[in-house]
């Protein structure tokens, strides 16, 4: 019964519904001792970034989630998107699946995307005996959908000790696939339409500080609000449907080995030109709405998170730009915060739809020209 208890933790969180509540400690629940942490990320990433590969490299990062989840054959564990990479919270129970999971990745990505991915499994025993703790807390983006939030340090912490080659998986031989059923990116870039698309870490600075940075969460979150539904980077209405096979190659090399990828890329196509048929007709298919499908995909981004400080992908005009920034600045000088921002004129969108029956479809927002990894970029620059 505990077992079970300790599997289905997530499950089991409290929901809040307002995102301002990502500063409230009483949101967050610690994951259960025998948790591991598996984290992986893109080696180089702003170097391929500013080579123009920032869709492979947001492709990378969301397979991640995409591999574990599928091999696992369940979306309810923690998980986080972080543009060149992933976190996912898995119990002991599946640690063995995961780590089989996360070695296939590194090999498709290695063949398919030409990037180079990192990876390792941290168990829980370890952060806390730095003294660092994982919490979690469970926001709902819609009624079909909630995201975990993550405080407490350790999962920046399990990180760190990736990228110094600690708790490392060996990357499976080229060839070895992982299921990636679901993952796609067939959007278009999403233009802003308040002024420009911006990318926004936030992290706690100097120790001690912490409730002067979560009223610095709570402001930057309530300037934000003043736009329209919270700076949202999607229209209310969803993405639009637009005749586009760009992104048909990458799908594709995710979901088919090559000697099925022809015929993949055929029904990709087909899927398209169906679902801009049906959009422009106003029709249904099978139970398939596709502007219910474009208010879901809006309703169910993660353009907002907190991660061991807080992430935004927001499309906001110059003057609340210019308070954000502000009370960055401000809080920086003060040793509150450190931060990292990046400019880009539009927002990119990653799928995990195992399912488009389903209502509970997964969406990353990142910013079309960097995005996260850019802003990570310019925090550490700050740093040196």
């Amino acid at each position: 019964m505990v077992k079970a208890m300790n599997d289905d933790f997530f499950d089991t969180l409290p929901v809040f519904v307002h995102f301002e509540g990502v500063a409230d400690t009483g949101n967050y629940k610690p994951l259960p001792d025998d948790w591991v942490l598996a984290t992986a990320d893109i080696v180089g990433s702003t170097k391929a970034i500013k080579a123009g590969r920032y869709k492979a490299v947001n492709m990378a990062g969301a397979s991640v989630i995409s591999a574990i989840l599928n091999a696992l054959g369940k979306r309810s564990y923690p998980f986080v998107f972080g543009g060149d990479g992933a976190l996912v919270a898995l119990p002991a129970s599946a640690a063995d699946r995961a780590r089989e999971a996360l070695a296939a990745v590194q090999a498709w990505v290695a063949d398919e995307l030409q990037l180079s991915l990192r990876a390792a499994l941290v168990p829980m025993r370890d952060v806390r005996a730095q003294g660092l703790d994982v919490r979690v807390a469970r926001f709902s983006v819609s009624p079909d959908l909630s995201y975990a939030m993550f405080a407490g340090g350790g999962a920046s912490w399990a990180e760190a000790r990736m990228k110094a080659g600690e708790y490392t998986i060996e990357a499976a031989p080229s060839g070895t696939r992982p299921d990636l059923a679901g993952l796609s990116c067939r959007w278009n870039p999403i233009q802003a339409r308040n002024g420009e698309i911006v990318s926004i870490i936030a992290v706690p600075g100097t120790p001690g500080a912490s409730a002067k940075f979560q009223k610095l969460v709570t402001d930057i979150i309530a300037v934000a609000a003043e736009q329209n539904r919270g700076a949202h980077p999607l229209p209310a209405e969803g993405p639009p449907i637009i005749f586009n096979t760009k992104g048909v190659e990458t799908e594709a090399r995710a979901t088919a080995p090559v000697g099925k990828r022809f015929h993949r890329k055929l029904a990709i196509i087909g899927q398209i030109i169906l679902l801009f048929a049906l959009d422009r007709l106003g029709l249904t298919a099978g139970g398939f709405d596709p502007k219910r499908y474009k208010v879901e995909v809006a309703q169910n981004s993660d353009f907002r998170k907190f991660d061991d400080g807080l992430k935004m992908t927001i499309d906001i005009d110059a003057e609340r730009l210019r308070r954000i920034e502000m009370l960055l600045e401000d809080a920086s000088a003060a040793g509150i915060s450190r931060y990292g921002l990046h400019r880009q004129d539009s927002a990119l969108i990653t799928c995990f739809v195992p399912t488009p029956l389903a209502h509970d479809h997964i969406h990353f927002i990142d910013g079309a020209a960097g995005g996260y990894a850019m802003a990570a970029s310019n925090l550490k620059s700050k740093l040196s």
